[in-house]
């Protein structure tokens, strides 16, 4: 699943392509699975809008809009009667008097979901979920085949907010004070992203390794220094990770289709048995609440 480099990396370049287009129309297919607003209410909020900015909060790909909408001429390819279509469009309508002439889209890639841009002659994906025709000709694209990913709108005062404290943002007081004292694993309150968000798998490793911290240790015996060394290396590993465009790891490229380079620096993730880059001792693979997690024994004492 991407994590906070591979999203900051594609909403930047989404952002670059995309701010001051606006929305014309929205096609939505008949999978509800990637659907956690209704498909009416997503068409009837984006058609008409103005892409104002496209950012990251947490793991989620959010898309400010301006502009009022307008009543939607989508076409919703989903086995629904059409009153029930008019009852979403008029949802959405309700809504909008509480959203100030703004809203947002919001985008969760799940494993394996995409949003590409392209020209409309493009051969439609077979997985495609949602295409809308943006006024400068071009066609934004989310494609997702295991569909995990999910597609929603936000038209609440104060913009949306995935919870959890941004990991790039968070004092070193703010982050001692989300871990101090928890008996869960370190690793695990990592991955809590009620805590921190955007932080997963890949980059709970990596910073675990350079701070020099074991992930099966209990938070609650991490000392304040420890802490500190933590906070330092989750920054530097985020920081390292959006500058080589995140870790292409399964099917992650970014909006230009460009897979990313930090894997080549990972020290931990995913090289069980092989030779740690510091000590020469085995990388080892543990199971933490289902996940895998790779340590030096030797490193990370």
């Amino acid at each position: 699943m991407p994590e906070l480099p591979e999203v900051e990396t594609i909403a930047r370049g989404l952002d670059t392509r995309l701010a001051g287009d606006s929305i014309e129309s929205v096609w939505i297919g008949s999978r509800k699975q990637p659907l956690k607003s209704p498909a009416g209410v997503i068409a009837a909020t984006l058609e008409g809008r103005r892409i104002v900015r496209v950012h990251r909060a947490g793991k989620h790909i959010v898309f400010d809009l301006a502009g009022e909408s307008r009543p939607s001429r989508t076409r919703v390819s989903q086995t629904k009667r059409k009153s029930k279509v008019r009852r979403q469009t008029r949802q959405a309508a309700s809504l909008q008097e509480f959203a100030d002439r703004t809203a947002q889209w919001i985008v969760h890639l799940g494993m394996t979901g995409r949003l590409v841009v392209c020209e409309p002659a493009a051969e439609i994906a077979k997985h495609t979920h949602l295409i809308a025709k943006l006024a400068s000709g071009r066609e934004l694209r989310f494609i997702d085949p295991r569909m995990f990913g999910k597609l929603s709108v936000h038209l609440h005062p104060g913009g949306f907010d995935p919870g959890g404290v941004e990991p790039l943002e968070v004092s070193e007081e703010q982050f001692v004070a989300l871990f101090r004292g928890r008996k869960t694993p370190i690793k695990s309150a990592l991955l809590n992203q009620k805590l921190l968000r955007g932080v997963g798998n890949i980059y709970a490793d990596e910073s675990l390794f350079r701070a020099g911290i074991p992930p099966r240790r209990r938070a609650a015996a991490i000392t304040r220094e420890q802490l500190g060394r933590l906070h330092r290396a989750v920054r530097e590993v985020l920081r390292e990770a959006i500058a080589l465009g995140g870790s292409s790891i399964n099917d992650y490229v970014d909006a230009d289709g460009e897979e990313g380079f930090f894997q080549l620096q990972h020290r931990v993730y995913g090289r069980e048995g092989e030779l740690c880059l510091v000590c020469a001792t085995a990388i080892r693979r543990v199971v933490l609440a289902g996940r895998s997690s790779h340590y030096c024994a030797k490193c990370q004492k």
